[in-house]
């Protein structure tokens, strides 16, 4: 049977101390929910932080055996961990950062190094419970490294990794000091969750302009595998809020000393934290008190404020703040029969949420950013036959979904206001009609839904790499071929330069092929049953400066000019009259696109675009090829789009027809092709069955086999120079 393996900062138990004793509790929360309805074909078990610092070897024993008979995982955390990898780098640096909060951004090495060493260990501790056929499922902004951690260890394992809070733009992301490392730890996995389209597209940019990493329809293009980035809004459990009204209870009780007949109650939500607007959503209601004075003493605001991170200096000034506003408030207005805001700062239990979820006549979510916020979906959820207006921020996730809502800018208190009027006023039929638009919409898109979706996708992702895995040229294939190249009594090696040979630098003629290459070719030459020739793009006099020195043969401009027995030679009668209207085109494109610049060679003109700001550029290359075509319309000339690069060439030449060349001079029982551009499929084509031809990348080719990048390219040559 499947199992899913799922890793994240906690465990769906909590544990306590009481009187001494350790108590565990279930967590609630949305996650938890999810994940256990998932598939009954699949066994499940769940790796996380034990929640809270144990020291005792004894008591870390019990709770190993206690959690292990529930599928539990504990991994066991000191508090100076939890200090600064959790409250400190996660809390004071990576959700502030992500949250557009850059002014309450702490950057400190000493978080980094701690938040770096826990991924780290919760990654170790993963290893070893993984078996043949597992999925990964990583959680959350406090283990954005693990996935690339399990993928060094597990190359061939399945990984998903899903972000619960916002992505963000390229121009916060890159604030970060170690955004390389971030970036290249949530690329560790295959498929990649975001709440919205905007946190996927923000990653997508990341991904391109910081790592270089094209993407296609969310199919971001890495050397060695494709990793897909999508939306998966994430729900919650609909049939648990969709309940009846539980028993009369205290804040029930509490509630109804402060209404009078048709009172409105509106109420707010939260978690204390900055990111939650709960100030500026205190402002608004007294300024909605003071501009309609009408409504005083018949509308009430319940605001329920959770504890957080009672330690932090930003959460005290918070709260503060909170409370002298709200006592600004309710000192102005309030009567001897009415308060203006009811001010709970504790947690509820679930059946005084649920409570008042069904008293309320407004629920007022107004975050100033927030990765989806689901109060506003339980609200939804809790109206049973009960109408209701949702005043909902537009920086939530939920605004995506929810969008019957009365959408506001948090920021805009006037908008706010009129939000407030809005609802007091909408008539029933209208309310009556959004909400069940609404609430058929969250039931269907709950949190069963969002984790099923997710695994289904992350499932069929491994089926895709399993068969995609089968064109790998690893294990027995490699050993097959290497044997068959030691048999073989004439072999012919054709081997691409840039992206094959070489990687690829912004600057092309500063790829020097380095002493490593340069001795791999050399020993290649050696045997005199081997003849070895680079197939390039390449103008020959750059060939020649570079590789002139080895014994080997060349063909330069995909196929125009040909080096052989030491010297060079080009194809006659090849037409260069096209040249000076191209490049004057070319030049003009350069002028207006910084960081590009064009290299002439003899029979080929190429614009190379690997300088230029990545956003800028991709509209521009549309703009090019478009212009380019229309120009070069009914003559013998061929386009040919490379890593970074566009070449216009004459037709009757290609690095098929160079391959051919060197095909027919002999009669070999060896023939080997290796190359990662498009314009390398011509010479896989011109080859025949027999030989190996080897896609360097995850680009579709007509190749044979694959080998994910130039260190593997190396490893190859290597292997067959010592055969």
């Amino acid at each position: 049977m499947s199992r899913i393996v799922i890793v994240s900062n906690r465990l769906p138990i909590s544990i306590n101390r009481e009187e001494g004793e350790l108590i565990y509790h279930p967590s609630a929360g949305g996650l938890a929910t999810g994940l256990h309805s998932l598939d009954k074909n699949f066994d499940k078990i769940w790796i996380g932080w034990a929640g809270q610092p144990i020291d005792d070897a004894a008591e870390q024993d019990k709770i190993r055996s206690d959690f292990r008979n529930r599928d539990l995982v504990p991994i066991f955390l000191s508090q100076e961990e939890v200090a600064l990898y959790y409250e400190g780098f996660s809390n004071k640096t990576v959700w502030p950062l992500f949250h557009y909060f850059t002014q309450n951004t702490t950057y400190s090495e000493s978080l980094w190094e701690a938040y770096r060493s826990v991924n780290q260990k919760f990654a170790d501790a993963v290893i070893p419970e993984i078996q043949e056929g597992d999925m990964i499922w990583v959680h959350d902004y406090q283990l954005m490294l693990v996935p690339q951690m399990l993928r060094q260890a597990l190359p061939n394992h399945h990984i998903g990794f899903f972000l619960h809070i916002p992505f963000p733009s390229y121009e916060i992301f890159r604030l970060l000091p170690w955004r390389d490392t971030i970036l290249e730890g949530m690329l560790g996995a295959d498929l990649i969750g975001f709440h919205t389209f905007d946190y996927m597209r923000h990653f997508l940019s990341v991904s391109y302009r910081l790592g270089g990493y094209e993407s296609d329809f969310g199919n971001i293009q890495r050397p060695d595998r494709n990793v897909k980035v999508d939306v998966y809004p994430m729900g919650i459990d609909y049939e648990k809020f969709n309940a009846p009204a539980p028993p009369d209870n205290d804040i029930q009780h509490e509630i109804k000393k402060h209404l009078s007949k048709d009172h409105k109650l509106v109420i707010s939500i939260d978690r204390l934290d900055y990111t939650k607007g709960i100030p500026d959503r205190i402002r608004a209601f007294g300024e909605f008190l003071e501009r309609y004075p009408a409504y005083q003493g018949k509308i009430t605001l319940a605001m329920v404020v959770v504890p957080s991170r009672g330690n932090v200096d930003e959460y005290q000034a918070l709260k503060e703040e909170v409370d002298l506003l709200v006592g600004r408030i309710n000192g102005a207005m309030s009567t001897f029969g009415w308060s203006p805001i009811l001010y709970f700062y504790r947690p509820l239990p679930f059946p005084d949420l649920l409570q008042l979820y069904q008293m309320a006549d407004i629920a007022l979510v107004t975050p100033l950013r927030d990765g989806m916020n689901l109060v506003a979906k339980e609200y939804v959820a809790s109206r049973q036959e009960q109408d209701g207006v949702l005043i909902l921020s537009e920086m939530a996730g939920a605004a995506n979904e929810l969008v019957e809502g009365l959408i506001i800018n948090p920021h805009d208190q006037e908008d706010i206001v009129q939000a407030l009027l809005r609802a007091c006023t909408m008539p029933q039929e209208e309310q009556h009609a959004h909400m069940k638009a609404m609430q058929k919409r969250v039931k269907l898109h709950n949190v069963e839904y969002w984790a099923a979706h997710f695994i289904e996708a992350l499932k069929d992702m491994a089926e895709e790499k399993q068969l995609k895995g089968a064109q790998q040229l690893k294990g027995p294939a490699l050993e097959s071929m290497a044997l068959k190249y030691a048999q073989a009594s004439k072999r012919l090696l054709l081997l691409d330069y840039d992206g094959t040979l070489m990687g690829f630098r912004k600057n092309p003629d500063s790829v020097i092929p380095d002493e490593n290459i340069t001795s791999l070719l050399q020993a290649l030459c050696q045997p005199e049953e081997n003849t070895v020739v680079v197939i390039s793009g390449r103008g020959h006099h750059k060939l020649d400066k570079w590789l002139g020195h080895l014994p080997l043969d060349m063909s330069a401009e995909h196929g125009v000019w040909y080096k052989e027995d030491g010297e060079w030679r080009d194809t006659k009668g090849i037409d260069r009259a096209w040249k000076p209207k191209v490049r004057e085109f070319m030049e003009e494109v350069v002028r207006r696109t910084p960081g590009t610049f064009i290299e002439e060679k003899e029979y080929s003109l190429a614009w190379h675009y690997r300088k230029a700001d990545k956003e800028f550029i991709r509209g521009r290359i549309r703009e090019f090829m478009d212009s380019l075509l229309y120009m070069i319309a009914n003559q013998d000339l061929h386009i040919l789009e490379g890593n970074k690069v566009v070449e216009v060439k004459n037709t009757e030449v290609s690095k098929g027809t160079a391959a051919k060349h060197w095909l027919h001079k002999d009669n070999y029982d060896f023939v080997l092709a290796i190359g990662d551009d498009v314009t390398d499929e011509d010479t896989f084509k011109a080859l025949p069955e027999s030989a190996y031809t080897v896609k360097v990348g995850k680009d579709p080719s007509v190749a044979r086999w694959r080998i994910p990048d130039v260190d593997a390219v190396r490893e190859l040559l290597k292997t067959l120079s010592q055969h």
